[in-house]
């Protein structure tokens, strides 16, 4: 008659300092003031994406990323998979959306405050490592793809709102509304989002202990050349974004002054490129999943890139344009179809890391695109400047010319490279990576010591060196999630 019922003593477990078995993002009764609102979603993470990024469209103007977020994007997810996901959603959409009032306020400080953003412009490896906790494998890639989709549908639709805004109000009115834009976001994640991680991943405290390991991105970072999986797949990402990144920069400078589109031309042309990627990304990308696999849906979405690309190279009329864009909406495929191998392989306590690494690569790509993209440009003496809104006679020429766009053409190439190396990465299988090394398969077969042999640990598929030292029991080992 005295036992103490089993939910009373599984409380008393949890106070004590027990990590009982809970679903991704739970909390117990009366939990803190950050819960949020239901359970974590990807509509959570959908939400968060679309209000950043349309802040920032709103302003036509993109957010700077770059060489540092190379560095800072392993870095906040490996934090990430040892705090939660939460509180680094809030910092870094809070201090990628402050430089927004101050374009208004203080150009001195904008410029400023938009050069230290960078850092924390890595919102998508946090909100994808978000998507990881709250779904199973099979549904990733669609999560994923919607994700995405959101991502498009706010650079379709942004654009052009400001443009409007920006051409009947002022800009003053512009900078009003995508700030205000930007704080419900970051009002929106400190409300309404909810955690993700689970609580047996978490410490029970901010100021418990943790080691280095579990946060240093260098030791992640030299993982990368040790598990070639991963390494494969990094390389993959920086040969296949790079080209995109250069694109970025200079396509639309490139249709006005080089094929002669006007700014209505141009805005239809980003709108089809948009509407047709949302399409890819959720319906498309979903059927090549369930019929293909992950690899070949990668190997798919290079193969429309590369295609795309040598589109747009040799392309001399406007018609073959709009074709090309056509092709360049189902190449981006590729980057949830990556991210999705990326998380399938990665355990459940680096979805952060492996999923940082990633967007650091699209980072470094970001900040070396546009220059090559732009001394290919110079070598083939096009002009590409904004302050010409007419077709200019030097470039007129090129339309006749054999390669229109060299540049492209090059890109074209190194989507191939990409492509290529794609084909090596192994398949993926439930159990883990098929066709590994014997090395690495070793070291998933059999659980090394603690400090043993860390060096040579794989990233992907290796939960071993995330443990919380200070909360396990003596002599139990925290490789079950």
């Amino acid at each position: 008659m005295n036992a103490e019922p089993p939910e009373e003593k599984a409380a008393s477990e949890a106070e004590a300092g027990a990590m009982p078995e809970k679903r991704a993002g739970s909390r117990a009764a009366g939990g803190n003031s950050l819960q949020g609102f239901g359970r974590p979603s990807v509509y959570h993470a959908a939400i968060v994406i679309f209000l950043e990024f349309f802040a920032w469209g709103l302003l036509t103007t993109s957010m700077l990323t770059g060489l540092l977020s190379f560095l800072s994007a392993p870095l906040i997810g490996a934090l990430s998979d040892v705090w939660g996901r939460k509180p680094f959603l809030l910092g870094t959409v809070f201090f990628t959306c402050f430089p927004i009032p101050l374009m208004r306020i203080s150009p001195w400080w904008y410029f400023a405050m938009i050069s230290i953003s960078g850092v924390f412009s890595v919102t998508f490896s946090v909100i994808f490592a978000y998507v990881a906790d709250v779904t199973q494998e099979h549904e990733r890639s669609t999560a994923y793809g919607w994700v995405s989709a959101t991502f498009a549908a706010s650079l379709v639709s942004s654009p052009a709102i400001g443009a409007y805004l920006s051409a009947s109000y002022g800009d003053s009115l512009v900078v009003l509304v995508a700030t205000v834009v930007a704080l419900l976001d970051i009002c929106f994640i400190l409300l309404a989002v909810p955690e993700s991680l689970p609580e047996k991943m978490r410490p029970l405290s901010w100021g418990a202990r943790i080691s280095w390991k579990q946060a240093d991105p260098f030791a992640s970072l030299k993982k990368v050349g040790k598990d070639s999986t991963i390494l494969l797949i990094c390389i993959t990402v920086f040969l296949s974004y790079l080209p995109e990144a250069g694109q970025y920069s200079s396509f639309f400078l490139y249709l006005r002054q080089v094929i002669g589109f006007g700014s209505i031309k141009i805005a239809a042309f980003i709108a089809m490129v948009g509407i047709l990627s949302i399409v890819a990304q959720t319906v498309f990308l979903t059927s090549l999943m369930r019929s293909l696999g992950n690899k070949n849906t990668v190997l798919l979405g290079l193969g429309f890139q590369m295609f795309q690309l040598a589109w747009y190279g040799f392309g001399s009329q406007a018609w073959m344009m709009w074709a090309a864009g056509i092709v360049a909406a189902v190449s981006s495929i590729t980057f949830p179809a990556v991210s999705t191998l990326v998380s399938q392989n990665a355990d459940s306590n680096q979805q952060g890391v492996a999923q940082g690494i990633i967007t650091g690569i699209r980072g470094l790509c970001n900040g070396l695109g546009p220059a090559l993209y732009g001394f290919i440009f110079y070598m083939f003496h096009v002009e590409l400047t904004e302050l010409e809104p007419e077709l200019i006679s030097n470039n007129a020429a090129l339309q006749g010319a054999v390669i229109p766009g060299p540049p492209f053409l090059f890109g074209a190439c190194i989507v191939f490279m990409s492509f290529l190396v794609a084909v090596f990465i192994p398949e993926y299988s439930k159990g883990g990576i098929q066709k590994h090394s014997n090395s690495i398969s070793g070291s998933l077969a059999n659980t090394p010591e603690r400090g043993s042999d860390e060096d040579i640990e794989p990233l992907l598929q290796d939960s071993s060196i995330w443990e919380l030292s200070s909360l396990e029991e003596p002599g139990h080992q925290c490789t079950e999630l």
